[in-house]
């Protein structure tokens, strides 16, 4: 079994061996999203930028749903794989894959029957260019929402299997075919806002039904099997990645919530430099998002076999990788703002690249402490532990960065809300922190790592 390699390699080993390829997926896949705004931004406009940051976190609360059922599925998968029950690994791997597909079609009904009353109502106050390209850029996500969650969940399902360099093969080549149709589709022939969406859609598409067809017959740890799951035990599992699922909820609320003070304060502006903020914040995030999310079933698959030692001690690794990361990306963000700006921005808006400079140099501050909690939520989900995974994404992502924007935005207007995210992620690290003593000190008081 390549997921025994959990059990038999060192920390540090494992460390590299699944946070290397995930994070190298993560990077190109950054590269892309960069890419993909640089060709929305210069090629179409301004309020085709806003448009996308309007429309995203509709777009990522769709996603979350799926991502929910397949996080507590591979937790659960990996220490019933730790566990040495095959049988009962692939029993949850076919059904949670069943059910996924059954929700993604219904989801890609409802987004192309109702796109535009809902870009509408996300877009109050945007420009009506930004309004029409939303409708067009969701519809297109929504013709292919039966298949886009699959590329999430079956790549989960890949690495807990040890297949790290086949996910990374995969998701590489799905970036750079997406890139490669941005500059047939965007640049040479100037198509809109609906050739954005459809090259990230294809792509998806592609490795969903690749990836759907590799788990056929027993080539991995994990194939399809007949059988029925209990509700009650699948509701237990689907509770596990309920962490994830709010984390991303409310982040897409936030981005929901966000978008309003933006357009209030700053008009569509400011909702454009929001996204250009974005657009080199992915990077670093992603890192850190692809590391956790790659040792995940490497915790799990230990802590199933109850090798406490080795779990803490890869969690050390990854807190100390998170520092590190992050501490290049405030000196990035800070200090070659003016250098990556020019990619999003055209020259003559001269207001929205001074906007997108102050955004960045204030936004950098939130580095300093927004990975500790994005480290010790993912911890928490590979224990089993939703409770406190679920208490510390509903903080994090959603209860400081709102209680932050209602109390600093109308003191200090557009300088609050660039500074939101340092404020909020501060208190999101001391609760994080908290909560790890808490599990270090009264559930394993004997062990040491």
């Amino acid at each position: 079994m390549d997921s025994s390699v959990f059990e038999k390699a060192s920390p540090t080993k494992l460390f590299f061996r699944c946070a290397v390829p995930s994070m190298i997926s993560m990077a190109v896949g950054s590269l892309y999203s960069i890419a993909d705004g640089v060709f929305v931004g210069r090629f179409i406009g301004e309020g085709a930028l806003a448009a996308v940051n309007l429309v995203m976190p509709l777009i990522m609360i769709l996603f979350a749903l799926s991502n929910m059922i397949a996080t507590g599925a591979s937790v659960r998968i990996s220490m019933l794989l730790g566990q040495k029950d095959r049988d009962g690994a692939c029993l949850t791997f076919t059904f949670s894959v069943k059910v996924i597909a059954a929700i993604s079609i219904v989801l890609g009904i409802a987004g192309f029957a109702f796109a535009e009353p809902i870009v509408r109502l996300l877009g109050r106050g945007a420009s009506a260019e930004a309004i029409r390209y939303g409708v067009e850029y969701l519809k297109v996500h929504a013709v292919f929402m039966p298949l886009l969650p699959l590329c999430f969940a079956t790549d989960n399902f890949l690495r807990v299997c040890g297949k790290e360099k086949l996910s990374m093969a995969l998701t590489v080549s799905s970036q750079l075919s997406n890139i490669l149709l941005d500059v047939i589709l965007i640049g040479i022939l100037r198509q809109g806002i609906w050739a954005a969406a459809f090259t990230s859609c294809v792509s998806m598409a592609l490795v969903s039904v690749i990836t759907l067809l590799l788990f056929a017959g027993k080539k991995f740890d994990l194939y399809y099997v007949k059988g029925f799951m209990p509700p009650r035990q699948f509701l237990k599992i689907a509770f596990n990645g309920s962490s994830e699922f709010f984390g991303n909820i409310a982040n897409s609320i936030m981005s929901l919530v966000l978008n309003f003070f933006l357009l209030h304060y700053g008009g569509t502006t400011a909702v454009a430099a929001m996204s250009v903020v974005m657009y080199a914040d992915g990077i670093i995030g992603m890192l850190i998002f692809g590391m956790c999310d790659a040792l995940q079933p490497a915790i799990s698959y230990c802590y199933g076999a109850k090798q406490i030692k080795k779990v803490k001690a890869i969690e050390r690794r990854v807190l100390g990788a998170a520092a590190l990361l992050s501490l290049a990306a405030l000196l990035f963000m800070r200090y070659a703002g003016r250098f990556v700006a020019p990619l999003f921005v055209k020259t003559e808006d001269i207001a929205l690249f001074d906007m997108s400079l102050t955004a960045m140099r204030l936004f950098s501050l939130s580095y300093l402490f927004g990975w500790v909690d994005m480290c010790l939520s993912s911890y928490f989900t590979a224990l089993e532990k939703p409770t406190l995974s679920l208490f510390l994404s509903f903080a994090g992502t959603l209860v400081f960065p709102i209680g932050c924007l209602t109390l600093m935005s109308p003191v200090w207007g557009m300088t609050g809300v660039w500074l939101m995210p340092a404020v909020s992620g501060f208190l999101s690290a001391v609760t994080a922190l908290l909560l790890y003593l808490r599990i270090r000190n009264r559930e394993y008081p004997d062990q040491t790592a």
